[in-house]
């Protein structure tokens, strides 16, 4: 399959609030963490409502949007709190999978060979994060990480790997098979790598994932972008179906 540029950018899972902990979040702490109470009376601890921020502005920057120039501007701004964010936490996969997630977001942005610095950024953080928790956000980590893989060109290029990319999703899958995320990307995946049938059946899936409630915009977001891809798959299905004439 063709490698290319631009990204559609890593998916995003959801941390459903109020949270005390999820499997292994706190795991490599070995200690109870703090709770605070928001200003709506829920009872979060400080990481997950961090988190909160980055997905909540991650998903205005990316859905709502449409000046390019303005997208940079904030998804730049973004970049810098989710590094802080990261550094607050260093021994926890879920600040980094995020940082991936906005650095993936902003070469989606940019496109091109100038990308790619943010996109190996991206990677790294992925794999680390992995490497601490590969459970965190229900496998994002392996998400997003599979994403990159079948979106940036190839060796000499880039790191680009279709095999990488399948083994990545289908675990992201088993982690969390009716997610909207890795159902969709492994959707996208399947479509660029002109498997229109298999494609469709799970963008099929992805389309009738349950909501997340705190994480609406992005819901919303993610299923347009779900019928897009759909709408592709017929279009290109109507074509091959067609008579071809000399």
């Amino acid at each position: 399959m063709k490698k290319t540029l631009p990204l559609y950018t890593a998916l995003l899972l959801s941390i459903s609030l109020p949270a005390v902990a999820q499997d292994g979040l706190y795991q490599a702490t070995q200690q109870q963490p703090q709770i605070i109470e928001t200003a709506a009376g829920q009872m979060v601890a400080p990481m997950d409502q961090d988190i909160a921020m980055l997905q909540s502005e991650w998903a205005k920057i990316k859905y709502q949007m449409s000046d390019k120039d303005r997208q940079l501007k904030a998804i730049h701004g973004l970049e810098g709190k989710a590094a802080a964010v990261s550094a607050k936490y260093p021994r926890n996969a879920e600040p980094k999978i995020w940082e991936g997630i906005i650095l993936s977001t902003d070469a989606g942005i940019v496109k091109g060979l100038s990308a790619l610095g943010k996109v190996k950024k991206a990677k790294a953080l992925f794999e680390t994060a992995l490497k601490q928790n590969p459970k965190a956000l229900d496998g994002s980590a392996h998400t997003s990480l599979g994403s990159l893989y079948y979106q940036v060109p190839g060796w000499p290029v880039a790191f680009g790997d279709d095999d990488e990319a399948e083994k990545h999703l289908k675990h992201a899958l088993q982690l969390n098979p009716n997610g909207i995320d890795p159902n969709f990307f492994y959707g996208d995946f399947l479509l660029q790598d002109g498997r229109f049938d298999e494609a469709k059946s799970r963008l099929s899936i992805a389309l009738q994932a349950p909501d997340r409630p705190t994480r609406p915009l992005a819901d919303a977001g993610r299923r347009q972008e779900i019928k897009a891809a759909l709408a592709q798959i017929d279009q290109k299905l109507n074509d091959a179906s067609k008579p071809k004439y000399n």
